[in-house]
């Protein structure tokens, strides 16, 4: 039997570490009156920017935000169709679909999960706008494949790399390889900003003003100049003139508040440090569990840093008996131990079979569907705990 502490570390499967430093960050801001998008945004926006080697970042509510303003920065709209991942969270897909796009979905490598980038030439037609590859797992895809198909044909490329923070792609940090990337700050991700956040990254100036002017309600402040406004000093009614705001088009509210940034700002510091005891547990996870008959563990190609904010396993039930479901039941109630189900291939979902999808359309992403599970991951995870799941993994599937 396991002990309170070790069961209550591998209930909690995800998220990553907070101390003193985040409690301190709170406070200073309290003592400033927590503003909305001030100082510490701009400071947590500079600092990301610096660490991911781009020249803009801007920070959002969330990591669907920053998935939903890239399309909206890029001008993605009816009649657009953009390519992605079947198996991913559906705010991947849902950034287009929402603007009217259709989605092309692209089945995934059995090795990494990734999308495949053989496979996505294939899928472009004229009306396709841009590519989201997404770094499932915290592992990097191919990037310098799918920025190829992507200049050969006029796209642009989003990095969903919502759980790919720190990872890397030959010494190039995610968020840097294609035309924007998107980031998550979920409580669950390798790092956070108290429970909610995103931010996104660019080289482009002119798509991150477009995708800055969106996420504040498109505000232009009256006598500044842009492309995207071309106010001058007006003379208003009675021969008047004085400062006023106009709004560019109809936008949105998707800033951080300046709270979290500062939280941000201190995770961030933290953040390749918590990388770094995910890589060393994930390699614990591998050494352990190597040899079981029937359960296939995650591979990382040598060309990218994987920050494993999940660590996937397949399980093969004819070699053993033990099916997903039984596995998922049976690690929680016999053992104590939460595995995740990430995820269901978005063509299984309601909202993509009212598109014209169905299961059995993408055979590998479907395979990881019926038998894929990840384990509980996080730096948090004392040797003790490590042990524990290694051993509990053994006496199931042994």
């Amino acid at each position: 039997m396991s002990s309170p502490k070790i069961r209550h570390d591998l209930v909690i499967q995800f998220g990553n570490i907070y101390g003193p430093e985040e409690e301190q960050a709170v406070l200073d801001t309290l003592r400033r009156h927590a503003p909305t998008s001030g100082e510490s945004c701009a400071q947590f926006e500079q600092a990301f920017a610096d660490y991911c080697g781009v020249q803009h970042a801007r920070c959002v509510t969330n990591g669907t935000a920053a998935l939903f303003l890239s399309m909206v920065g890029l001008g993605i709209k009816p009649g657009d169709r953009v390519i992605t991942t079947p198996l991913t969270w559906i705010a991947t897909a849902a950034a287009a679909a929402t603007l009217g796009a259709d989605i092309d979905f692209v089945d995934v490598e059995p090795d990494t999960w990734n999308i495949n980038p053989q496979l996505i030439e294939a899928k472009i037609t004229p009306q396709t706008r841009a590519i989201v590859p997404v770094h499932l797992y915290g592992q990097p895809c191919d990037m310098d494949a799918i920025v190829k198909v992507a200049e050969k044909h006029g796209l642009a490329v989003v990095e969903d790399a919502c759980h790919a923070v720190g990872a890397s792609w030959r010494g190039r940090k995610t968020g840097s390889l294609g035309a924007v990337g998107c980031f998550s700050f979920h409580e669950q991700k390798n790092m956070s900003t108290l429970g909610e956040g995103g931010m996104i990254t660019t080289n482009d100036p002119d798509l991150f003003e477009r995708i800055a002017l969106y996420r504040s309600h498109c505000t232009r402040v009256y006598g500044k100049s842009t492309k995207y406004c071309s106010l001058d000093e007006t003379v208003l009614p009675m021969g008047k003139r004085f400062w006023w705001q106009d709004f560019d088009d109809v936008g949105y509210n998707f800033r951080m508040t300046d709270i979290q940034a500062a939280v941000g700002l201190t995770q961030l510091r933290k953040l390749d440090s918590m990388n770094r005891r995910r890589i060393v547990i994930a390699a614990r996870y591998t050494e352990g569990l190597s040899g079981i008959p029937g359960l296939r563990l995650p591979q990382v190609r040598p060309d990218r840093t994987h920050v494993f904010h999940l660590y996937p396993v397949v399980l093969e039930p004819e070699k053993h008996g033990v099916t997903k479901e039984d596995f998922v039941y049976r690690m929680l109630h016999e053992y104590g131990i939460r595995v995740g189900t990430h995820y269901i291939p978005l063509t299984w979902s309601t909202a993509f079979r009212k598109r014209g999808y169905a299961p059995g359309q993408f055979p590998v992403a479907d395979t990881a569907g019926e038998r894929l599970v990840t384990l509980p991951i996080h730096p948090r995870l004392t040797e003790e705990a490590i042990d524990y799941l290694i051993s509990s993994v053994h006496e199931l599937l042994g």
